[in-house]
């Protein structure tokens, strides 16, 4: 036995057996990026969390492999190795059902696997060891890894085999269409459900709902494709961002507008157009002055995951207290979007995962057609009772019993259908002249950079979906330039927030498997043809009860805290860095905005707005209370945001805590003179018309 181990030590040539553990090839992505930082000191986990132990040198006879998560053998460098690189007398072990699919995966950089180190958590290649490299082989080569059938399930897996159609793919008409008409009508929930939260909340009635929702699909078309042709050129749809959501809130139950009567919906419409016009600017001067290249450095993974996770997770005291009130509509509706996008998510037909796609649209489809049903067969009718009636003139006990259900889970479309004309064309200022004020405008200047934060994450995520690599720091910065301009579009023509690219852009590309900017592109175009005639369809999306918006919105919120906390692929999930830094984030990001919220308020006091809406009057009460009213305003209301105390909280500590850009899963993007050089880069992301060549001087905001 000593005779045969002593023959299998390294041996001098080609082939010296591995010094730690055999590697196994990084995921897609750091071999586009060519990422190969070097580790701390902590233990390498995968990204489920499971910890790499390295075997000793003298034993290399197997690793973990963290992709198909179990032990395989590592290969021992035989004296005349067979052509398939197995030793001669060993028996080859037979793969298991599971992994016959054989993924072809693209290298950028043609650069292969490291021979003698254990790869990364987000599979970030590190350092290779001193010795002999094989050659680099060409961009034309493919390297062959085995991969996981569930890799494919929801799309996660940022490799090209995955898409059906990558960036610059222009397939027939009659996909494009489809495929462009897919990705809209999926992504629909984020279009139309903020109108429906923010216009009732001004005021407005069933027409001006109607109209807000025309102009945001306006909007929205015209800002996606200004985005995919001068923006940063990926496929991602521009709208209204529930990033937005909560400072349009807090600006419409600002003190100043508690008193005013009548309809409240134009004069405080016209203070958000204000606001998000003079933070669209500073946006645009953020990206375009190539500002943006430099806040780069502190935003990483660990920053972003719990910045986006907290905007999904700030409107729990909105959701089910609204679902609530009816919750014979409202659980129907929850339970059908997550039994169409879980238990029936892998049914396709023709090739498309519906259930999975229309999760949101089908399920709204079908719980406003129940509820119009017993709309109109009267079960939310009694005899004596007039909805119309305020709640506080109801004499009856019969109907004061009935009210919130009249009120709540009643379908009326007709007055929304006879009050909204066919076709109308939104136009800037129809709703008056903005108003400006700065202390509203600087709320919305803060709530800028962290759309900023969510975009960038969004960038990075879907490049590796559909693109040869990530973008350049020029592209990032010229894309959150073009986002600023969007915003003071969306501003001007007043659809209540700003325009920024949406955080389920990445979800839906990895589901339907299309990143074809073509598709986009023309899906833009049909939307802003509908948004002409929207006035009548958004009669129809008015009368959807309140009820079911909140329970829409819970799935959405749900989802967006989601796709947040899953930028966490990208670094060391499993480092205790980490955890804590995301802990303290998400933890203080709840604990200190109910600290804001709550002072000042006994349970005795009488509350001008809904309870539901009572984290959004903070200005009135809060902690902050010097002689300046407007610095008062700006603090109160900006630290009861559960996303900016995420952002400071995880910026601070994750660029002052020690740790390796592989722990950090630090955003790897393109270099310009790589780019330069790479035609595949160059078609991807540089401006279309040449004008690219026009502005070739200010190397901040291009390749």
């Amino acid at each position: 036995m000593a005779n045969s181990d002593s023959t299998k030590r390294p041996r001098p040539g080609p082939w010296p057996p591995a010094q730690d553990s055999t590697a196994m090839p990084p995921p897609s992505w750091a071999k586009k990026t060519g990422f190969r930082p070097k580790f701390s000191g902590e233990t390498n986990a995968s990204d489920s969390g499971q910890i790499v132990v390295p075997p000793k040198p003298k034993e290399p006879d197997s690793n973990v492999d963290l992709e198909l998560g179990r032990v395989r053998p590592a290969p021992v460098a035989p004296a005349a190795p067979l052509p398939n690189g197995v030793p001669e007398g060993e028996k080859v072990p037979a793969p298991s059902e599971k992994t016959q699919t054989v993924k072809k995966r693209r290298t950028s950089d043609g650069a292969p696997a490291p021979k003698s180190s254990a790869p990364g958590a987000n599979g970030q290649a590190p350092a290779a060891p001193a010795e002999p490299q094989p050659r680099r082989p060409a961009r034309s080569e493919e390297a062959v890894d085995v991969l996981p059938q569930t890799v494919d399930d929801d799309g996660f897996g940022a490799r090209h085999s995955h898409m059906k159609y990558e960036l610059r793919d222009t397939p027939g008409l009659v996909p494009i269409g489809l495929y462009g008409f897919q990705h809209f009508v999926s992504i629909l929930g984020s279009l139309i459900l903020i109108p429906l939260v923010i216009v009732p909340a001004m005021g407005g009635d069933h027409e001006d709902t109607a109209m807000v929702v025309s102009t945001v699909l306006f909007v929205s078309g015209v800002t996606t494709l200004l985005h995919t042709s001068f923006g940063t050129r990926l496929p991602l749809i521009q709208g209204p961002s529930f990033v937005y959501l909560a400072p349009a809130l807090a600006i419409i139950n600002s003190p100043e507008f508690q008193g005013l009567n009548g309809n409240n919906f134009k004069h405080i419409m016209k203070e958000l157009q204000g606001a998000v016009i003079i933070a669209s600017a500073f946006q645009a001067i953020l990206g375009y002055s190539g500002l943006m290249s430099v806040l780069l450095r502190l935003i990483n993974p660990v920053v972003v995951s719990p910045t986006i996770a907290a905007v999904g997770l700030s409107f729990y005291s909105y959701g089910f207290p609204r679902v609530g009130t009816c919750l014979e509509i409202g659980a129907v509706q929850i339970l059908l979007v997550i039994i169409f996008s879980l238990y029936l998510r892998k049914i396709s037909v023709m090739g498309h995962r519906i259930f999975l796609i229309y999760a949101v649209p089908l399920g709204l489809a079908i719980t406003w057609a129940a509820a119009f049903l017993l709309t109109e067969t009267g079960v939310y009718s009694y005899k004596g009772c007039d909805i119309n009636v305020p709640a506080s003139n109801v004499i009856s006990d019969h109907c004061r019993k009935h009210v919130s259900r009249m009120k709540h889970c009643r379908v009326d479309t007709s007055h929304a259908l006879k009050s909204s004309p066919w076709f109308r064309f939104p136009y800037p200022l129809q709703w008056g002249t903005p108003v400006f004020h700065w202390k509203m405008a600087i709320v919305m200047c803060v709530v800028s950079v962290i759309t900023s934060v969510d975009s960038v994450g969004s960038y990075h995520a879907s490049s590796l979906l559909v693109a040869s690599r990530p973008p350049t720091p020029g592209v990032l910065s010229r894309g959150i330039g073009l986002e600023g301009i969007s915003s003071v579009l969306a501003g001007l023509w007043g659809t209540g927030t700003g325009s920024t690219t949406l955080t389920e852009n990445v979800h839906t590309i990895a589901v339907t498997k299309m990143g074809s900017r073509r598709a986009v592109e023309f899906g833009a175009c049909v939307l802003i043809a509908i948004s002409l005639v929207a006035c009548k369809v958004g009669g129809f999306i008015a009368s959807i009860p309140e009820v079911m918006v909140a329970a829409l919105l819970c799935f959405m919120w749900a989802m967006l805290a989601a796709l947040g906390l899953s930028n966490l692929r990208y670094s060391e999930a499993g480092s205790s860095r980490n955890i804590i830094i995301v802990g303290l984030s998400l933890f203080f990001s709840l604990s200190i905005p109910a600290y804001f919220q709550q002072y000042g308020i006994s349970p005795n006091t009488n509350l001008s707005v809904p309870s539901y809406f009572q984290p959004y009057i903070v200005a009135s009460h809060g902690p902050f209370r010097s002689i300046y009213g407007g610095v008062n305003y700006v603090m109160n209301t900006l630290l009861s945001f559960h996303m900016v105390i995420a952002f400071l909280v995880a910026v601070v500590l994750d660029n002052t805590v020690p740790g390796s850009r592989q722990e950090r899963g630090v955003y790897v993007w393109s270099e310009p003179e790589a780019a330069r050089r790479e035609p595949a880069v160059a078609k991807d992301y540089e401006l279309p018309f040449r004008v690219g060549r026009v502005f070739r001087w200010v190397k901040w905001v291009g390749l």
